[in-house]
């Protein structure tokens, strides 16, 4: 009889549903303060005020943007990218010192999956309990959890929603909108488009997104090292593995400290076992240290089979927290840090530009005086509106003319102003001379720039 032929290796395996079971300790204690954190920090800046104004406010259209009273336009944008560079180098630096830091405590996904894990638990039960329910036949029970569980979901998402908006249209005038249903096409499509997101990847995708979408995992590899500090189990104070009665010296057994019991598992938010190895599903929550150290201590064993360490400690090396990468990551993130908290703590509330007039270099006037004519930019950056004045230093005699003498410029506006500058010929000493222009706000800030006078050459 012909054999039968072999089944034909599947090309895609559906992974399976991850259900999470809660655990305490101190490492999730220390996760919940920080999903508490940030959460509070995420829906409480947009109600925060500052100045009689909102502190947070990314106001687009008029191209401003508020943050805690001070005021910055679309000129400040090198701003943004010097706290970019702040942002990437401080994720390689906790990276380097202890892994995925980033993912396990602070991730936007973490964050929101947790919270979205806490209504379902409140709703549907522990993990056992969830399970259940998955697999049992549709009831009026079932459909009365899942429809509670999914209106928590929904109505939280739709808050979220409204919260990110709120960052980028005032909060009164967005709830105003929102209670008269009169929200602008931009508000509406923005708030559900996040609140849609929220849902999806909190909802459903949850660690998906960390598998299989986010580029962090995949290059993490890079930034890890032997004196990085990650999650490990200990295969050889674990090893062999198995169940045995409380009490038992599990090596009269021929056993290592680890019972078998699939807590580490099945706590585990991205489903996997991390007795394997180290793998890049991890986010290293540490809630496997947490369940092996809670069956640890019910058996008398010492803590740590799984625990915070180093490859160069497993190996009996010793682990060295100053190294290159680590003195290098830290001084440029020092040096980003200073230099952008320099830059905005000196920050001059306005900016001066001066342009000068291309239709003529000079001009000689009847009282034998030169004169030049430039056109003043003036940019209020503060965050009310400013009277200023103009003023001229470099050369004996030197006077100024704007129209008018004294401007008044809006929060984030801009004034043009004609302007002349006047010096005597007589004290004229070279074809080309630098004069200091100083414009002064009545609240006392002051701006300075470089102008560059022309005349006529001198022979003698």
């Amino acid at each position: 009889m012909p054999e039968p032929a072999a089944a034909e290796p599947a090309l895609y395996a559906a992974r399976p549903k991850a259900y999470p079971r809660e655990i305490g300790g101190r490492f999730q204690r220390l996760r919940k303060l920080a999903v508490l954190a940030l959460l509070g920090l995420f829906y409480g800046l947009p109600w925060l005020t500052w100045d009689d104004r909102q502190a947070v406010l990314f106001d687009l259209p008029a191209r401003q943007f508020h943050v805690f009273g001070l005021l910055f336009l679309p000129q400040d944008f090198f701003f943004l990218a010097l706290l970019l560079i702040c942002a990437a180098l401080a994720l390689f630096f906790f990276t380097a010192v202890a892994g995925r830091l980033w993912c396990g405590y602070a991730c936007p996904q973490t964050v929101w999956t947790e919270v979205f894990l806490w209504m379902e638990r409140w709703v549907e039960g522990d993990r056992a309990r969830r399970m259940r329910l998955d697999k049992a036949p549709w009831t009026a029970g079932k459909i009365l959890r899942k429809t509670a569980k999914h209106a928590l979901w929904i109505a939280f998402s739709l808050f979220t929603g409204f919260t990110f908006v709120s960052f980028f249209t005032p909060r009164v005038e967005l709830w105003q909108e929102l209670t008269r249903f009169d929200l602008g096409g931009w508000e509406l499509f923005w708030g559900l488009f996040y609140g849609f997101a929220t849902y999806g990847n909190a909802g459903f995708m949850r660690e998906n997104v960390c598998i299989y979408m986010c580029p962090y995992a995949r290059f993490q590899s890079a930034m890890f090292d032997r004196d990085t500090l990650i999650i490990t189990y200990d295969q050889d104070r674990g090893e062999p593995r198995g169940g045995r009665a409380r009490g038992v010296d599990p090596r009269s057994r021929g056993l290592g400290d680890c019972v078998d019991c699939t807590l580490c598992v099945q706590v585990c938010p991205t489903g996997i076992d991390i007795r394997e190895g180290l793998q890049y599903e991890c986010i290293g929550c540490a809630a496997c240290i947490d369940a092996c150290d809670s069956v640890m201590d019910r058996v008398g064993y010492p803590r740590g089979l799984i625990r915070y360490t180093t490859e160069a400690a497993v190996l009996g090396g010793h682990t060295h927290v100053l190294r290159p990468r680590i003195v290098i990551y830290g001084l440029l993130l020092l040096a980003l840090l200073t230099a952008l908290g320099t830059a905005v703590a000196l920050r001059t509330p306005l900016n001066v530009d001066v342009i000068a007039d291309r239709g003529r270099l000079y001009r000689e006037t009847a009282d034998d005086q030169i004169e030049n004519v430039y056109t003043l930019k003036v940019v209020n950056k503060s965050g009310d509106p400013e009277r200023y004045r103009a003023s001229i230093t470099g050369l004996p005699g030197a006077t100024l003319e704007t129209d008018p003498p004294r401007f008044q410029v809006p929060s984030a506006g801009v004034a043009v102003v004609p302007m002349r500058i006047r010096v005597p010929a007589d004290t004229l000493t070279a074809r080309v001379s630098t004069l200091t222009l100083t414009v002064t706000a009545a609240g006392g800030a002051s701006a300075a720039q470089d102008v560059r006078f022309l005349g006529p050459a001198n022979d003698d």
